[in-house]
């Protein structure tokens, strides 16, 4: 990829806000669906109004600026995440939407610690009497440590636990009968697996938090040890080595430590054939370790293999924010409570090189998010009459680094958790066209489903279960932080059944997108993109946005749900 010539000169941001949009598409026509039982409901007079002003062109012009060379990939903290903060705000502003950030900007400020492993002076080894085997960064390991030091280093032993679960709900303890206080925890990544005589075991097919790699870090800490290990496998992850490689690879933002505060020396993952070289200084057969791991019977096994490493660290404080503006609702009685939509604004930067490009772009991961965060709000601004709700507009920051902005704004929120009536996130729309299906990841286990039904419906649109339960999307994107705090969130996003293609069609899409451009410098923009899908996923937003922002009752989350109980404190129950 070459680079064009630099293009940021200024005026520049306020000549795209200020550029007449592509003429406007009409409202959705209707797709033939299957089994059309419900009759289809009518769209609201403040909504059909607004539908025909959705336009590609200002969606496709947001997504080609964000992804471009030029701001080399807004990793947190860079020159490229504040020009593209600085463009998001000042299309706020130009929009007339009020500032919500930081005494009177847009701008929220997330402090961050980043932190970036310095491979050339960062060893890790297997050792074992007089046998040892060393690993080579980014090939065989990556790590961090996240005691935020410039250098930390440990000679330990490593002990396996399974899955490295603690579940009381599900009768499962991976550290049952053995401390690991001091150790390097060595774990599966992802779910003990559902049996015949208990389908539904960690959610079945479906990836539960406990299969999250966060869940498992934050899990080892709480167990006492000082490091624990991922072994990566492609199944497993839900993504290759190479996506590993290029997430760990390169600076990663954390939450600064306040005094005192514990945290793992190190976070790693190893890859299959460094875990193999492990097992065999250990003398354990990793497919009877892994089916051990599967049984509630499993004890935590010590591999007579230490871990001994020296991680070096370059430490810096990362300056970046949230960006967030408010649309004031029309109800003097229901103002202070609001609607809230997210995208997330950063990716991944300037890291390793993959064919010469070592620019990772993140065109559809998520510059097509935050541009459609901002076609619905141009739609908003010109909305008459306005929501009794106020409607939120955020596009946060270094999600790529462990949902870290919206880790920050549900602890720091614009308009508090119980008076959000619900989160609309917006992450990674692919543009190959208008579909017939969309997912809502997460929808379903709250009690605004019936609107969201209602709604799809109005525009012949299916809601389909999550096509990939397996990968635990649910708790990979900005919504699951605001779930945590008890608002009803999840993420919108189109399905693979798309119109005027063939069944498989979409499918073979997300798979090539997946495998080749997922956190990779290839996922670039692309001019021929069908832009017509960020318009329909706009629209539909908007529709839901007014539902919610009319609504009689604030919803909840269903009974039973892991987040009720956090809703109802938020309500003050």
């Amino acid at each position: 990829m070459k680079h064009r010539s630099l293009f940021l000169l200024p005026g520049f941001v306020l000549l795209l806000s200020c550029a007449p949009a592509t003429p406007p598409v009409s409202a959705p026509e209707a797709v033939p669906t299957t089994e059309r039982v419900l009759e289809k409901p009518a769209m609201p007079d403040a909504v059909a109004r607004m539908m025909p002003l959705f336009a590609e062109g200002p969606i496709r012009a947001h997504t080609r600026f964000l992804s471009s060379d030029e701001l080399e990939g807004r990793a947190p903290g860079t020159r490229g995440d504040a020009i593209a903060a600085h463009y998001v705000a000042t299309e706020f502003m130009a929009l007339g939407l009020d500032p919500a950030g930081d005494s009177g900007t847009y701008y929220q400020k997330v402090p961050l610690i980043g932190i970036e492993t310095k491979g050339a002076s960062t060893s890790f080894s297997f050792v074992s009497g007089s046998d040892r085997v060393d690993l080579k960064y980014l090939d065989d390991y990556v790590t961090t440590n996240e005691l935020q030091t410039e250098k930390t280093s440990f000679d330990t032993e490593i002990i396996f636990v399974g899955h490295g679960v603690v579940a009381p709900e599900y009768q499962w303890n991976d550290y049952k009968d053995v401390s690991v206080r001091g150790k390097v925890v060595l774990m599966l990544v992802d779910d003990p697996p559902a049996s015949s005589t208990e389908p539904t075991l960690f959610g079945g097919k479906a990836r539960t938090y406990y299969g999250r790699w966060t869940y498992k870090y934050e899990e080892a800490l709480r167990q006492g040890a000082v490091g624990a290990i991922l072994l990566h496998t492609d199944a497993s992850a839900g993504y290759g080595w190479n996506v590993v490689r290029g997430s760990w690879g390169r600076q990663r933002p954390y939450v600064k430590l306040t005094q005192g505060e514990p945290a793992l020396r190190m976070t790693s993952w190893i890859t299959s054939e460094a875990a193999t070289r492990l097992l065999k200084m250990s003398r354990k057969d990793i497919g009877a370790l892994t089916e051990s791991a599967h049984q509630r019977t499993f004890r935590p096994v010590a591999l007579g293999v230490k871990a001994v490493s020296v991680i070096s660290s370059a430490i810096n404080e990362v300056n970046t924010a949230n960006v967030i503006a408010r649309l004031p609702g029309s109800d003097p009685a229901l103002r202070e409570e609001a609607v809230l939509y997210s995208a997330h604004l950063d990716h991944l930067g300037v890291a390793t090189p993959v064919k010469g490009d070592a620019i990772y772009n993140g065109a559809i991961d998520n510059a097509t998010g935050v541009a459609v965060l901002l076609e619905m709000a141009r739609i908003w601004s010109m909305a008459q009459p306005r929501p009794r709700r106020s409607i939120i507009f955020a596009a946060v920051a270094a999600e790529e680094g462990g949902l870290r902005g919206s880790q920050f704004y549900a602890q720091n929120p614009v308009v508090a958790a119980g008076k959000t009536v619900v989160g609309l996130n917006f992450d990674s729309i692919e543009q190959f066209g208008r579909v017939r299906n969309v997912s809502m990841l997460g929808m379903e286990r709250t009690t605004f489903r019936d609107v969201a039904e209602r709604v799809t419906r109005g525009m012949d649109i299916r809601i389909d279960p999550d096509e990939h339960p397996e990968q635990g999307s649910y708790y990979r994107s900005d919504h699951f932080s605001l779930a945590k705090v008890g608002v009803p969130a999840f993420s919108i996003g189109p399905g693979s059944e798309y119109v005027g293609k063939p069944a498989e069609w979409g499918k073979k899409q997300f798979d090539d997108y997946n495998d080749n451009r997922y956190h990779q410098p290839s996922d670039e923009f692309d001019p021929s993109w069908d832009f017509a899908e960020g318009v329909q996923m706009a629209q539909l937003g908007f529709w839901l946005g007014w539902e919610a922002a009319e609504l009689k009752v604030l919803p909840t989350w269903n009974a039973g749900d892991e987040f009720l109980a956090a809703r109802q404190k938020s309500f003050g129950k």
